[in-house]
């Protein structure tokens, strides 16, 4: 058993701060806000220097050093207006949303941003986010039973007429929606992300999204992922592509790139640390089998909040881009990237790593590389 396929070209996205208190939880300094016009102008950097996608988070309440939270289907699309080539990945959760209503707002998005528009199913990890609405908290299993349906009760309504859906969360009747999205061989539907790490995680991923969002891994954990979800594709005779998340630490030297690191966890939040911990491991162990997200997470990898620091692009531009052409030949389609300075470290990226990352790509298509190999 392989890997399989072998992207030509890995993708860039970066996290979209629309949260206060930047991408790690930690009283070090960063350069970065969450506020509207500092990132339309990293958007803006973004798509200048090589990154094709960003993902807007999501939170509702107040909690874990994210005190301050800009919603993501709003944030998303006034990101959209502002840019010309970047898509956007606005980060919703199922029980929150109805999937009709979804439908619409992607469909108005699309349009208005020339078909660039995308959502991430984020299946839901904060039970108080639920509780304090008012909604019911489903058990693990259950919650990604329920992105299932929503998954697939958005694409038939982005792609067919007199739509009707009878499951056990949703229920749709003789509906049709118009406009739909663009649909045009450049800009298909908008695409689909399914985040998570479970086993339903990644049966979802490969059966109804267009891409499966892994947190941080490395090499071991993300070929296991890429085989299983690319297993239940082929089950249901289709094709995903794979995204993995990463902290990127690019520095002249790897010395100063691994003080930089030291110095993030040695300054880390540790009440914030330690309450986030605490929400989200009982949500990764409630797992059937144990393996959801953040099951385990020591507190050094939940510093930066979805395990980035795992993926260990940590180094020089050189170390950085040898590290993500290796995760390439293990099936990642997509690097996503989190920085504690955004705006010069996005700049500093596109100019010193992707340029490598591109020319080791030149160079395998002279002598392509082999997808690994995996031992079952």
């Amino acid at each position: 058993m392989t890997t399989e396929r072998i992207a030509d070209h890995v993708t860039f996205a970066y996290w979209v701060p629309n949260v206060s208190g930047g991408l790690v939880t930690s009283d070090i300094d960063q350069r970065t806000d969450w506020n509207y016009d500092y990132n339309v102008k990293l958007a803006q950097t973004a798509e200048n220097n090589g990154f094709e996608y960003a993902l807007s988070q999501v939170r509702y309440e107040a909690s874990y050093g994210a005190e301050y939270q800009h919603e993501s289907t709003s944030f998303s699309l006034a990101l959209l207006l502002a840019t010309q080539r970047l898509k956007v990945i606005a980060a919703v959760h199922p029980g929150l949303w109805q999937p009709a209503v979804l439908a619409k707002l992607g469909a108005t998005a699309d349009h208005l941003s020339g078909g660039r528009f995308a959502v991430n199913v984020v299946s839901g990890w904060f039970k108080d986010e639920f509780t304090h609405l008012g909604e019911p908290w489903l058990e693990h299993d259950e919650r990604y039973r329920r992105s299932a349906e929503f998954l697939q009760v958005l694409r038939k309504i982005w792609t067919e007429d007199e739509v009707d859906f009878r499951g056990d969360f949703y229920r749709i009747h003789d509906f049709t929606l118009k406009p739909k999205p663009l649909n045009t061989p450049e800009r298909p539907n908008p695409e689909l992300f399914q985040g998570g790490n479970s086993t339903a995680a990644r049966r979802n991923g490969g059966r109804y999204a267009d891409w499966y969002f892994s947190n941080g891994k490395d090499f071991e954990g993300i070929t296991e992922q890429v085989v299983e979800v690319r297993d239940h594709a082929r089950d249901a005779g289709r094709e995903v592509k794979i995204g993995l998340n990463g902290f990127i630490i690019a520095r002249d030297t790897e010395k100063e790139a691994r003080e930089t690191l030291r110095e993030i966890i040695d300054k880390a939040n540790r009440p914030a640390v330690e309450g986030f911990r605490s929400a989200v491991q009982q949500a990764g162990n409630s797992a059937a089998d144990r393996r959801g997200m953040w099951a385990d997470s020591t507190f050094e990898d939940l510093v930066q909040y979805n395990d980035g620091f795992r993926t260990q692009l940590i180094g020089t531009p050189e170390q950085i881009a040898e590290r993500i052409a290796a995760y390439r030949a293990r099936g990642v389609d997509l690097i996503l990237g989190g920085f504690l300075h955004f705006q010069e470290e996005i700049e500093y990226f596109g100019a010193r790593v992707l340029p490598l990352v591109r020319e080791i790509e030149r160079s395998e298509h002279h002598s392509p590389a082999s997808p690994v190999p995996v031992s079952v």
